[in-house]
């Protein structure tokens, strides 16, 4: 649990967004660095102090009446689409920011977090698309005067402004690109902390809750109710390890922190080592059944093929009932090795297998069950280092197989 802990720490710490946690009164009680850092302050001196030390002056009386409005009627929301906010450093200068917050219950009380991002190279942006926009205005009418006054030289005049004109709007093409980019990336980091936000939380609670409950169970006659908490803490610390490894494995790939190591391996012993790992995870009498044809040993990443294996069942044994099976076939030939995992869980729609692949997309149909929607991301990010294809084929309420092809060398 140690390990795990660090883990979140370091999630914590090192995220490239300002996060800041206050009470139902409005204090600070938690900071992380790159919030100390945008807003100039050191963690101490913001600690026990209203977040309206981080407002402009001129907003904080109505920022209170906000406040408290926002604990009468608590929900997440982004703030800052559609208007201007603004934050204050320590030595007075205001900078616009965008705000996400989220909210929760801790032994009664309730605590907003809020994650803070600094948008001033945005705005920097915005504000160089409208003196392009300006240019192009102030060029145009001189084009339409000289047309009028200087019918002689029209022809030169109007090549030379033709081509200015070109190039003002291939810059601000370039500008509307660079700004739609930084907009998706905003949105995807928006997604990211509001999906970490609640994965996070569910987990954490049945640790803290199971913890307490144990200090009340101090009898031999009480072993039965401390094991059952016991194993409450154990899956979600694993739910919790599971969550970080996804985000550990989709920021190296990001990085491109992640080589292709190849080395020899019986794929078959690979499959039956992870499915006997994966069977404490299924649900109440879920079958793993596998079969195996064609060659045995194989040269290609070992690591890669069980991480995406690991995906690949975990996935389908979540969005499968219980009582159901899970078929998983390998096979080998001279050019490649085939993985096939197929379930009879819920299935994918036509119109989400579309997005299936994106980071942190997730299924209609599957918003309920927990998952950070990095599964099948992942693994095809890995599938294409390795140089092979997936295929997916999915129906609503019949289940999905997903079919991997990777490229091999034979020992």
């Amino acid at each position: 649990m140690q390990f795990e802990i660090v883990h979140i720490t370091s999630l914590f710490e090192n995220a490239a967004e300002g996060f800041i946690v206050t009470d139902s009164n409005g204090n600070i009680i938690l900071v992380n660095p790159s919030a100390c850092r945008m807003f100039g302050y050191e963690a101490d001196e913001l600690i026990g102090q209203k977040i309206e030390i981080l407002i402009p002056s001129e907003y904080r009386k109505k920022h209170i009446k906000l406040r408290d409005a926002f604990y009468n009627e608590p929900k997440n929301r982004v703030m800052g689409h559609g208007r201007d906010l603004h934050g204050v450093k320590s030595d007075g200068k205001n900078f616009p920011v965008e705000v996400s917050l989220s909210t929760y219950l801790q032994s009664g009380e309730r605590y907003v977090i809020a994650f803070v991002i600094d948008i001033t190279h945005r705005k920097e942006i915005e504000q160089s698309m409208m003196r392009q926009q300006e240019q192009l205005e102030k060029v145009s009418n001189e084009m339409r005067m000289l047309n009028a006054e200087l019918e002689a030289k029209v022809e030169e005049r109007t090549i030379i402004l033709k081509e200015a004109l070109q190039r003002l709007e291939q810059s601000q093409e370039e500008l509307s690109e660079a700004l739609d980019k930084e907009r998706q990336l905003n949105e995807i980091k928006s997604r990211f902390v509001s999906m970490a936000s609640h994965e996070f939380r569910t987990p954490l609670s049945t640790v803290l809750s199971s913890a307490s409950l144990l200090n009340k169970y101090t009898t031999t006659d009480d072993q039965p109710r401390r094991t059952r908490h016991i194993e409450k803490i154990k899956a979600s610390v694993k739910q919790l390890n599971d969550l970080l490894e996804d985000f550990l494995s989709l920021g190296k790939l990001d990085e491109r922190k992640v080589q292709v190591g190849l080395n020899e391996f019986s794929l078959e012993e690979l499959v039956q080592d992870t499915i006997d790992e994966m069977k404490g995870l299924v649900k109440e009498n879920q079958q793993i059944i596998y079969t195996q044809s064609g060659k045995e040993m194989i040269v290609s990443d070992k690591k890669m093929v069980r991480n995406v294996l690991i995906n690949l069942i975990s996935n389908a044994a979540k969005f499968s009932d219980k009582d159901s099976s899970i078929r998983l076939s390998t096979s080998v030939n001279n050019d490649e090795a085939v993985i096939s995992v197929q379930d009879e869980g819920i299935g994918i729609s036509a119109e989400d297998q579309e997005h299936l692949f994106s980071s942190f997309f997730r299924g209609k149909n599957a918003l309920n069950i927990q998952g950070t929607g990095l599964g099948l991301h992942i693994v095809k990010r890995y599938i294409d280092l390795l140089g092979g294809r997936v295929d997916l084929e999915s129906e609503l309420d019949k289940g999905t197989k997903v079919t991997l092809s990777i490229p091999i060398k034979h020992p």
